[in-house]
């Protein structure tokens, strides 16, 4: 083995979180999270310019990344990294588990396979069920997370932190719970009514 490897191979998330031994189980989903070992999660937008370069970017990056919506977190990366250790720790405390497996069985369990589409038809609309691209399962499964996280941390006295690591640990059970297998049941349903 070369010395490149072995090196890859010791890194882990945050010096702590080791990425061996994690495995997508969903076929589906596999090749777009990706679980290439990083320190911290801060590629510094080198996939931006690139068509379906996201899906090469750390699978705990994109979740950073889509903490920081529009408004007042927008652009406060450290912030949003700095959430997701401690939610990472919490997780760990909570189940015992490696955080990052914890997050993949989230977003499978939390990733929609259908949706529902508008089509005009002699001015009529018509919502006919569609199949969701995997890429998109991946983003809309991260986008349920974070939502539920900020919406159950909005208003009360949990910190962002333990709404988080809840929401992931309720994810990754599949609980009806958590916000995001919630919405995913919800998405299903009605495209299952408009078959």
């Amino acid at each position: 083995m070369s010395r490149s490897k072995e090196i890859l191979e010791e890194l882990k998330l945050f010096g702590k979180w080791s990425f061996k031994g994690i495995e997508v189980k969903d076929p589906g989903l596999k090749r777009y999270i990706s679980l290439k070992p990083v320190v911290i999660p801060h590629s510094m937008g080198r996939h931006e310019h690139t068509k379906f370069k996201k899906s090469e970017v750390n699978i705990v990056e994109r979740l950073v990344n889509m903490l920081m919506r529009p408004g007042h977190a927008a652009g406060k990366k450290a912030r949003a990294i700095s959430v997701v250790k401690n939610a990472f720790e919490i997780i760990h405390l909570k189940t015992g588990r490696n955080p990052i497996e914890v997050l993949i069985r989230a977003i499978e369990n939390a990733a929609p396979c259908e949706d529902t589409t508008r089509i005009s038809y002699g001015g009529v609309v018509y919502h006919l069920a569609v199949d969701i691209s995997p890429q998109r399962r991946v983003d809309l499964a991260l986008r349920f997370l974070s939502e539920g996280a900020r919406m159950s941390a909005f208003g009360t006295p949990k910190s962002l932190e333990e709404c988080l690591a809840d929401e992931i640990i309720l994810a990754a059970n599949g609980d009806m719970k958590s916000y995001a297998v919630k919405k995913r049941s919800e998405m299903e349903r009605i495209a299952l009514a408009s078959r």
